[in-house]
């Protein structure tokens, strides 16, 4: 479930220098709510698993006036037979989408964990100071490094405002983010465009991108593709992840207080 939410916080273009750690924000408004139906794929069978849901807020944050984005992911009674998920994500970052501060509380089968992180920034340098605390016991660790790191949340808010214009198929996209326990460089790969006609027969023009990894051999392992609107809203619409028991998908269902028309909209059925 770690890669369903790390799914919804992508599209993002090389980092470096803190500098550039902040965006003009051209996606986002205070009042954005998305929502999410999440499935899996059982002997063949697609099943409801859950839901997800997304909010964009003003807030307050040591006095700075700031965002407040929430993620909450739940699966349902039925799915909590077989694994059982509650996870809260908050972050908050400036006006200009530099990250402050970032936890995760997950509650994934019998284990509960939760992730802090804390972000500063001094003489060129991106400060990371974060924690995961399991069973009472937390391990903390202490990084400053000369490229810019996001969390989970606040690299979604970047690359949603960024322009993808001039990507090209096959173009790979670094970054690097802060999990709670360790900084982690991530790949994708830009795969072109394509439509897709959402359960409630609206078709959207879509980017479509893979998340990789990469096998002791060096070859690629699709690990997510992921679709967003070819739009100025970039809203992840659909998700398809290739888990080891099986695969998991997630369609959005509900959009409100988007900033912009929904220009990627092909065709709306009846």
């Amino acid at each position: 479930m770690r890669k369903l939410i790390l799914c919804l916080c992508l599209l993002i273009g090389s980092m470096a220098a803190k500098a550039q750690c902040g965006a003009v924000n051209d996606a986002i408004k205070p009042g954005e709510t998305l929502s999410y139906e999440l499935k899996f794929n059982w002997k063949f069978i697609w099943i409801n698993a859950g839901w997800a849901k997304m909010t964009v807020n003003e807030a307050t944050y040591k006095g700075m006036p700031c965002l407040r984005t929430d993620l909450e992911s739940y699966t349902n009674k039925k799915i909590d037979f077989f694994f059982k998920m509650r996870d809260t994500l908050t972050c908050i970052t400036t006006k200009d989408l530099v990250p402050v501060y970032f936890r995760k509380g997950a509650e994934e089968g019998k284990r509960y964990t939760v992730d802090e992180v804390n972000f500063s920034y001094r003489n060129g340098l991106c400060i990371v100071d974060q924690q995961r605390t399991l069973r009472g016991n937390t391990d903390k660790h202490h990084d400053e490094m000369e490229v810019c790191v996001y969390d989970m949340l606040s690299i979604l808010l970047q690359a949603r405002s960024y322009d993808p214009t001039d990507y090209k198929v096959g173009q790979k996209i670094l970054f690097s983010m802060a999990t709670g326990r360790a900084i982690e460089k991530q790949t994708l790969i830009y795969r072109g465009k394509e439509n897709f006609k959402s359960e409630n027969n609206v078709t959207y023009r879509c980017l479509v991108f893979s998340l990789v990894e990469y096998t002791a051999e060096g070859k690629e392992k699709e690990v997510i593709t992921f679709y967003v609107t070819d739009d100025r809203n970039h809203l992840p619409v659909r998700l398809d992840m290739y888990l080891n028991f099986g695969s998991a998908k997630a369609f959005l269902t509900n959009i409100e207080g988007n900033r912009h028309p929904l220009t990627s909209i092909v065709e709306e059925g009846k």
